[in-house]
């Protein structure tokens, strides 16, 4: 029986043979998706289209992947390339496709006590942090945000350690808010960020680095393992996420007039 960990889920349909009274999916994707309110906009027009209801399972990528590796999810949707890539060749996913994609942004408090506001390289800015020993939460989840984060520091060459970095083990929702009490600097996406209303003295103070890029990629749980996996639900979403009207709904999806993910499907 499948897990009912369901954090969002948000009914939705005219695929023609596709469509019944208890057609429904589980989409196993990241915080980002969900608490940007990307899919409160999305599937909407998804359900008007195939009568399909999606049921998000709204974590980090790790434990989105790890969820489709179980069988619990029928797609995963999410953002670690190469976890992504892993996944497919375990045979765990039938292909991996990339849907959108926005960039991090590191965010601090206004006063800058590593003094990194307004520069573009993140490997640098995370060198001075360690150095000033400013406070810097991290998620510490194994989410796509956690995994880009350890990759800056390893390029950085700093093993992260010490009363001055938090390890919580949050979404990136939580993980904001406590960065706003205390104050501290954290690695974002910026769509989350954009829709966060509790900013307090927080603020973007490095954006721009091509190595901030965040891409997003959506897989079908591979049959072959679980047998009870939706393949043809789960593959017409797949299908409208990447079509002409997918790419169209994703882009339409803005904050205060600023456009949070840019859909690149055609690049995959």
């Amino acid at each position: 029986m499948r897990s009912v960990l369901v954090a969002g889920a948000i009914a939705l349909s005219s695929l023609p043979g596709l469509a019944s009274a208890q057609d429904f999916i589980t989409v196993a994707s990241t915080t980002s998706t969900e608490q940007s309110g990307l899919f409160g906009h999305i599937l909407p027009i998804f359900k008007e289209k195939t009568g399909i209801e999606v049921r998000v399972i709204a974590q980090g990528t790790g434990q989105a992947l790890e969820t489709g590796r179980r069988g619990d999810a029928d797609v995963v949707f999410v953002h670690a390339k190469a976890a992504e890539e892993e996944f497919v060749k375990e045979g765990f996913g039938v292909e991996r496709k990339e849907v959108m994609y926005n960039d991090f942004v590191i965010v601090g408090p206004g006063e800058d006590p590593a003094g990194i506001k307004g520069g573009n390289d993140a490997v640098a800015a995370l060198k001075k942090i360690s150095e000033a020993g400013a406070t810097f939460t991290s998620r510490g989840d194994d989410s796509g945000t956690h995994k880009a984060e350890l990759a800056l520091w390893k390029q950085a060459g700093v093993k992260p350690s010490g009363d001055w970095y938090r390890e919580l083990g949050t979404g990136m929702g939580p993980t904001l808010n406590t960065s706003a009490q205390m104050p501290a600097y954290t690695l974002t996406d910026r769509a989350t960020w954009l829709s966060f209303e509790n900013k307090g003295p927080l603020e973007i103070v490095v954006e721009g680095d091509p190595k901030l890029f965040n891409q997003y990629g959506v897989i079908l749980v591979n049959p072959a393992k679980h047998p009870h996996v939706k393949a043809e639900q789960g593959q017409a979403f797949i299908d409208w996420l990447v079509s002409p009207e997918g790419q169209k709904a994703i882009a339409d999806y803005k904050i205060n007039g600023q456009q949070l993910f840019f859909p690149n499907a055609s690049a995959s």
